[in-house]
């Protein structure tokens, strides 16, 4: 199992809350759930470093051809 550090200050080019660091927080998983919770954070304010296992992320969510309800292409 290898595990890829990825420190990266996240954010969104629409909704930036904070421009100051105010603390780190570690990220475990970049599933939609994992991607998610690191922009929320970096938003806040914190320096996200997100940790995944596989080598991309997306978790399941990657592998999905369509998504329910739209049938919209997951990609």
């Amino acid at each position: 199992m290898s595990v890829r550090l990825m420190p990266h200050f996240f954010h969104s080019s629409e909704r930036i809350m904070s421009n100051n660091v105010i603390g780190s927080v570690m990220v475990v998983g970049g599933g939609i759930a994992g991607m998610q919770s690191a922009l929320d954070l970096a938003d806040s304010g914190y320096y996200v470093y997100l940790v995944e296992k596989e080598p991309s992320i997306g978790g399941v969510m990657s592998q999905l051809d369509k998504t329910f309800p739209t049938n919209d292409c997951a990609m």
